[in-house]
């Protein structure tokens, strides 16, 4: 296919192709299929993909064709693949300016771009890297925010091999690169910071999306381009410049507006911040950081505790992500091996008594407590607010779980230093509730859950039964709308405990108070008695006469 003479017919095709007409579309993307396997079609649509001037749709589908030619068509070994000469072509043309204006555009032409050099980098493509790195320190802000969304993508693809030839090859790469990522990451963060606190938010928008990506950019290399990242020097210099910079991220977060433009991409960045944290879980300092997002800190000293309701400065994600890092110090293997026996002396010196009780004070009395948006679809979607994900990995990605297995997994660690804490919080609530006071059935609530998710555990320490007569058993029988929430929580927590510990005797009172509850106006507690009462059923299916 002749280029000039070829370009014409190709964009007069891929015009057609971007109609609404059907019956224009279908011969356009027919006579398009035709070509993908002709001499020179991929040179045309370079040509087009990456003239300015041309309509956005016709240069996005270009772009898209491109693409699709790569993933046929690139391999040698592949039937009609392209020749040796004008991929030569192409990859040159690839790389020769980094200054598309459409960003989604731009993103697919780094894609592919990266889907190239997954074939063909370092050994056909030596020249990739370097020319990423000269553009990433140009002074035109368009060409270097596009080269180092390319240098991104390249670097994430190549990253994924898996073949002991490729991480060679890319523990290579990274060893001649990394200084220079790192440098680029600094030199970006400390822009974005300078600008933000300059209150030039337009400014600090570009400079943060440059953080971001450069950071991401680290993060694979981090991850992928070390045998042993943790015995590396620039990588520990990298992870101790991690905190500090998570530090001043969280402060920059609590001060901004919500309406700041760099909001959304800040908590991204944060985020992100935490999964890197996440690969050095097993250190001090990702344990501490881990604690903090507990609780800020105040004035004087002082600790200033913020409710999750009120948590200003980090998003639920970050706080799990954070959350998943303590999480992960609690149930590492135990072996006798120099970092097993590392991590087990960092566990040790943190989780003190003063730090056990206030982690658990605050996961009880703060991150177990229901949300606004929880009440409110209690109200508007009582059956989805009754349905939990359970099994696998899930409890990972939401917060209310993920707090509830960590509660779970350090009472279970540390049952006698915590079990007391426990109890005198149950101590502090005896007695009936003011229905009149939100908070304090919200904390009674959360109270009642921590007793439940820990009724193993409490075997020897609770008397059930007399608390079951003497507290609960009022409070099932208590039928203002406001105290809703603690009769769905007394009779969930009776279900909890009922294979634990709970006399035979008491099972006609406790289904003459089921039977009650199931006709309760709240659809919520109805469920919840519904399932107390299979568990029931489902342990004592035998013995009949108790139903009775």
């Amino acid at each position: 296919m002749d280029l000039n003479s070829a370009s014409a017919v190709v964009l007069r095709v891929l015009t057609q192709a971007t109609s609404q007409d059907t019956a224009v579309l279908k011969p356009a993307e027919e006579q398009l299929k035709q070509w993908e396997t002709q001499p020179g079609f991929y040179s045309v649509l370079l040509n087009i993909f990456t003239n300015h001037s041309l309509d956005v749709n016709v240069r996005w589908l270009a772009v898209l064709y491109f693409k699709n030619g790569i993933d046929r068509y690139w391999r040698r070994v592949a039937p009609h693949a392209l020749s040796e000469e004008e991929k030569t072509t192409l990859r040159a043309g690839l790389i020769t300016n980094f200054n598309e204006p459409v960003n989604q555009i731009a993103t697919q032409i780094s894609v592919l771009i990266a889907k190239v050099a997954r074939v063909d980098c370092p050994r056909q493509w030596p020249e990739l890297i370097p020319t990423l790195v000269e553009s990433v320190k140009a002074q035109d802000d368009l060409q270097q925010h596009r080269a180092l969304l390319t240098f991104y993508h390249v670097t994430k693809t190549l990253s994924s091999k898996r073949l002991a030839a490729d991480r060679k090859l890319f523990y290579d790469l990274t060893s001649s690169i990394y200084s220079f990522a790192c440098s680029l990451w600094n030199h970006h963060t400390d822009t974005f910071l300078q600008q933000i606190c300059a209150g030039n938010d337009a400014a600090a928008a570009n400079s943060l999306e440059r953080t971001l990506l450069s950071l991401k950019v680290l993060r694979k290399l981090t991850v992928h381009g070390f045998v042993e990242p943790h015995w590396n020097t620039e990588v520990m210099g990298f992870l101790h410049a991690v905190f500090e910079r998570l530090k001043q991220f969280l402060e920059c977060s609590r001060n901004i507006r919500p309406e700041n433009i760099c909001r959304d991409r800040l908590e991204k960045t944060i985020i992100l911040f935490t999964k890197v944290v996440s690969i050095f879980s097993l250190r001090w300092e990702s344990l501490s950081l881990g604690s903090k997002c507990l609780y800020c800190g105040g004035g004087g000293g002082k600790k200033s505790y913020i409710p999750y309701a009120s948590f200003t400065y980090s998003s639920s994600n970050t706080v799990v992500l954070h959350l998943i890092v303590i999480q992960s110090f609690l149930c590492f293997i135990s072996d006798s091996s120099p970092e097993t026996l590392e991590a087990h002396k960092i566990k040790t010196s943190f989780f003190t008594y003063p730090t056990l009780t206030e982690i658990c004070r605050r996961l009880v009395t703060h991150y177990f407590l229901l949300t606004k948006e929880e009440l409110t679809m209690w109200e508007e979607d009582p059956e989805s607010f009754t349905v939990e994900e359970t099994g696998g990995d899930s409890w990972k990605y939401s917060l209310r779980p993920c707090t509830e297995v960590l509660f779970m997994d350090i009472f279970h660690e540390y049952n006698q230093t915590l079990t007391p804490v426990l109890l005198e919080m149950v101590h502090n609530l005896q007695g009936p509730t003011n229905v009149e006071d939100t908070n304090a059935i919200l904390i009674k609530d959360a109270v009642y859950n921590a007793v439940g998710l820990t009724a193993y555990e409490l075997f020897d320490s609770v008397d059930f039964d007399q608390w079951f007569k003497n507290q609960l058993l009022a409070e099932l029988q208590v039928s203002h709308d406001r105290y809703k929430p603690i009769r769905r929580r007394v009779i969930w927590l009776i279900g909890q405990w009922i294979s634990v510990k709970f006399k035979s005797d008491l099972r006609p009172v406790l289904y003459e108070a089921i039977r009650n509850l199931l006709q309760d106006r709240d659809l919520v507690v109805r469920i919840e008695t519904a399932t107390t009462l299979k568990l029931n059923i489902l342990l004592f299916a035998k013995r009949f006469d108790s139903f009775l």
